[in-house]
Parts: C-alpha cells; structure tokens; sequence
C-alpha cells in the first residue's frame, strides 16, 4: 500500500475508542493517539485492504493490457493524467482508457491511446468503510485491542493478544500470485 496518510479523524476516533476501553475520563494523550494511528495502519498491513476510505494515486506504464491498482477495495476511480518525460502532466480523453472495479474490489486500467505519454497517473479512492465508525466492529474491536495492548505495553515485551488476529482474519485478503486479467 502506498503511504496516503490515515485520516486524523479515523486515528481520533480509534483513540477515544481506545480511552474508553481503558476508562479513561479525560481526552486520549499523545501517546494513546500515536499507538491508535499505529493499530489502524497494522490492521491495515494484516488485513492487505485499505480500511478507512481515503485518495489514492498508482503511476502506471502505458503497455497495453489490464493493470491493477495497489489498494483496494476501490469505491471510484477518479481521473487518468498522461505523464511525458518532460513537462506537464495532462488529462487523458475518456476514450484513451478503459476503467473497471471488479466485484472483489480491484481496480482495473487499461491505456489504450497515451499520445505523448510514457506513463499515466491513477486517482482513486480505496477503503472499505468511509470513516471510524462504519468499520465492521470485529476490525474495530481488533484495533482497540491492539491500541490497548500498545499503550499498556509500551516497552514491547509482551506479544499481542491472539484474538485480534482472530478478529481481523475474515477481512485478510491474501495474494499469492502477480494480478493478471484477460
């Protein structure tokens, strides 16, 4: 996954989340926050799927053939720019790609007629729920549980509890060959 920043009202919402498990009164602290945005960008990385819906940008080359976007699930795929080698990035007509999303959630492309472009700029938005609060609550109990375990754990000497795994694990999506469409 590329490195969108976490929405600060996901890693908010995580946190306060995250303070009421632990009882505390008072508005999460620095700490609390840091070790939610950690827990939610971790589920993240388990789960190989955006969680919390945000922008994303893939940079493609212009060989013929499908292409699939890095995150998913993708919720729209927003605009194709041609890239040159020099200049300025440019709108791509409609009619120079072809655009998919797939029932899985990919998101698919396909360069058809780049003129003077040697690569294309993708945007899309990915994510499966649009903020903190649509998340399943298995993901969301997960990630407080992991919030938790960070800020109590702060020296790192304790392994995570094994049911946050166990939460998490019916929203992994695994790839174990290169994505290749027809």
């Amino acid at each position: 996954m590329d490195g969108a920043a976490m929405p600060a009202a996901a890693v908010a919402g995580a946190a306060a989340a995250a303070g009421a498990y632990l009882r505390i009164a008072e508005a999460p602290d620095a700490v609390l926050t840091r070790a939610a945005g950690s827990a939610l960008a971790l589920a993240e990385t388990f789960c190989g799927q955006r969680l919390i819906a945000r922008g994303c940008e893939d940079v493609i080359g212009t060989a013929q053939g499908w292409r699939r976007l890095a995150s998913s699930p993708v919720r729209a795929i927003d605009a194709l720019a041609g890239v040159p080698v020099a200049g300025v990035r440019f709108a791509l007509p409609v009619d120079a790609y072809a655009v998919d999303i797939d029932a899985e959630g990919f998101g698919w492309v396909r360069a058809t007629a780049t003129g003077a472009a040697t690569r294309v700029a993708v945007a899309y938005t990915a994510g499966l729920a649009e903020t903190w609060d649509a998340l399943p609550e298995p993901l969301m109990q997960g990630i407080v549980l992991l919030t938790t375990h960070l800020f109590e754990h702060r020296a790192g000497t304790t392994a995570p509890p094994a049911a946050i795994a166990a939460l998490w694990r019916p929203w992994r999506r695994m790839r174990l060959m290169p994505a290749v469409r027809a």
